[in-house]
């Protein structure tokens, strides 16, 4: 068994799924997008191709070996021979080529075909096709994302692998095969008989008429089975993510209805698909079965007219039976092998989708000498009519420590995203020390960023990868050291998970679900004092805090930034009211700019905004 898996780890080694490549974008149309993943491991489809023609020219011609022994033993008289011996001495040489053939030869090419399709093509080329497809859809823009259902993204990129290696193993190993033994068996015919040749030549024209007839049919429906299974599904993700508001509003049955909707859809194009293959599968027979009583008839008249032997006869008719078995069977694999298709064109869709927001091919590394912020005419609508920033303007010096504000709506959180090149500006400019955003390499950019949002986003892992997210070099002190800075250091050793881990080891559950919003928002907190980005980002910071752990946090906050750029959104005024300066927003429009005490004195919509507050929280002005 050492001997095997050393083979089998040399021959899985041959390909490395994970190899980095400078552009992993495929082209938009279906063969192009299928050449580019395959052409990666061509060479292991090229082996396959090979191995399995022989493979079918060794079965065909084992049939010829049934016409031969047929013959032999017609002409041997067995009660007036000598048994075995005298069998091998008149045929001894043939009989044991058979055996070579039939037994040794087929062995060694059956099990190089297994190696090179389970060891080399089924791990490498599957996580090659789904490693790539990932590493493009994660580059995509922001708006990407929030336009689709996770779970439908992350099916067809999952799904795009395993159904592009589906289909061309049953193209190069089954249609590959069949075809072969399909001309070896003309071959062979034909050397027989002129006559025999061409009637197999009428039955594969026959095959090739209907194959063009219902593969068109066929794929189009595979590719709306495959859309609606990832509606389906994505349905299905979407409704266990939020289960609790499920349960919490009494609204399974609604819920179940709106996922019915989606299955019921998959259900539909389900049912046209597969009355296509049907009638394949029924066409098809009908063909095989009247040629197969065709060629019969033909042998037999043949045999009757003397002109071919018994033993010929015997191996005419067992090649085609198993031609028309073979036939039969490759419709069934055609049923996967156009869900496959189907497939993989519904993935193509989404995964060849160029990317929304690039780095230029002259991007360089953004370098960082202050953090100093200029926004200069920026416009920008979401691609849409109208302008929600048109012609905004805005300098954060180096170091200085602004406030947010405004209804909401106003454009704060989409002043950040655009900051961080979340979206890309429709006209005018971001610049970070004098360099233009859009110039720049986007992980650069971001790199000089820390940012804590009201929303934490939390990982199904454990509390130390949530905390390192940012910095995945980080020790197990430096993430203790940051945590005891966000207050998160003594509810941190409390936990447990379902599997008994402990402390930094335990998981969270999806999206933190098993945290209160309060010890989410803590542990973001701890990954910006270990990220200790020089540019500082706070959404709702504290707003799930309660006030004893706010203030002792905001000690620790306050003690981080003073080397710092800061931009902090908030509707509790009393937690911005202390910033350098104050910027207030109003429908994508800069209507104010000061610190706390000089708004109040203007008596403007922040000074509205502030007397309408009531325990600290901002009432929605509308």
């Amino acid at each position: 068994m050492r001997l095997l898996d050393r083979l089998f780890s040399r021959a899985e080694g041959l390909a490395d799924p994970f190899a980095a490549r400078a552009d992993y974008q495929p082209p938009q149309r279906f063969l192009a997008y299928v050449w580019h993943y395959v052409s990666q491991m061509k060479w292991a489809f090229v082996l396959m191709l090979i191995f399995g023609f022989i493979n079918a020219g060794i079965e065909a011609f084992i049939f010829t070996y049934v016409g031969e022994i047929v013959d032999i033993l017609t002409a041997f008289e067995p009660a007036k021979a000598g048994g075995w011996s005298e069998l091998m001495a008149v045929a001894g040489p043939s009989l044991l080529i058979m055996v070579f053939v039939a037994f040794i030869a087929r062995i060694v090419v059956v099990a190089i075909g297994a190696v090179i399709e389970e060891q080399i093509i089924v791990p490498n080329f599957f996580t090659l096709g789904r490693w790539q497809a990932h590493s493009h859809i994660i580059r995509q823009s922001l708006s990407f994302f929030q336009n689709d259902l996770a779970g439908r993204i992350a099916q067809k990129v999952f799904q795009s692998g395993h159904a592009l290696g589906d289909m061309m193993i049953a193209l190069i190993q089954t249609i590959g095969f069949i075809s072969a033994y399909a001309l070896t068996t003309f071959g062979l015919l034909l050397s027989l008989n002129t006559g025999l040749g061409l009637f197999v030549v009428a039955w594969l024209v026959g095959f090739v008429i209907l194959a063009r007839f219902f593969i068109p049919r066929v794929r189009a429906h595979g590719k709306k089975t495959a859309e609606a299974g990832a509606v389906a599904t994505g349905r299905l993700v979407d409704g266990y993510s939020n289960i609790s508001t499920v349960k919490l509003h009494g609204a399974t049955s609604h819920e179940n209805d709106w996922i019915r909707e989606g299955i019921r859809g998959q259900y539909d194009a389900l049912r046209f698909f597969t009355r296509d293959l049907t009638n394949v599968r029924v066409s098809l027979s009908v063909l095989s079965n009247f040629m197969v009583c065709v060629i019969s008839w033909k042998a037999i008249d043949l045999w009757l007219a003397g002109t071919i032997s018994l033993g010929e006869v015997a191996f005419s008719l067992a090649l085609v039976l198993r031609l028309s078995l073979l036939l039969n069977r490759l419709m069934g694999i055609l049923n996967g092998f156009f869900r496959n298709i189907g497939t993989v064109q519904n993935s193509m869709d989404l995964i060849a989708r160029p990317l929304e927001i690039v780095d230029t091919p002259q991007a360089k590394p953004l370098v960082f000498s202050g953090g100093r912020i200029e926004m200069d005419a920026v416009r920008f609508n979401y691609g849409k009519s109208g302008e929600l920033f048109d012609g905004l303007s805005l300098d954060v010096k180096p170091g200085e420590k602004i406030g947010l504000v405004g209804p909401s709506g106003a454009g704060k959180s989409t002043l950040v995203n655009l900051l961080l090149r979340f979206f890309e500006l429709e006209g005018g400019a971001i610049r970070i020390d004098g360099q233009d955003i859009s110039k720049v390499q986007q992980d650069s950019l971001r790199s000089y960023f820390s940012m804590v949002q009201q929303d934490t986003a939390m990982f199904h892992r454990s509390v130390f990868e949530n905390i390192a997210h940012g910095r995945p070099d980080a020790s197990l002190d430096e993430v203790i050291g940051a945590s005891k800075k966000a207050k998160a250091h003594e509810f941190i050793l409390g936990l447990e998970d379902a599997k008994g881990r402990k402390g930094y080891e335990a998981r969270v559950g999806e999206r933190g679900i098993q945290l209160s919003g309060g010890q989410r928002q803590r542990i973001a907190i701890a990954r910006i004092f270990l990220r200790d980005a020089p540019i500082l980002i706070m959404d709702e910071a504290t707003s799930q805090l309660d006030s004893g752990i706010e203030s002792a946090i905001k000690d620790n906050l306050d003690a981080l930034m003073p080397e710092k750029t800061v931009i902090a959104i908030a509707h509790r005024l009393s937690t911005i009211s202390a910033m350098d300066r104050l910027i207030v927003l109003d429908q994508g429009r800069i209507v104010e700019s000061g610190t706390h005490l000089q708004l109040l004195k203007k008596k403007g919509l922040y000074a509205g905004l502030w007397a309408k507050q009531t325990g600290g929280f901002l009432v929605d002005s509308e």
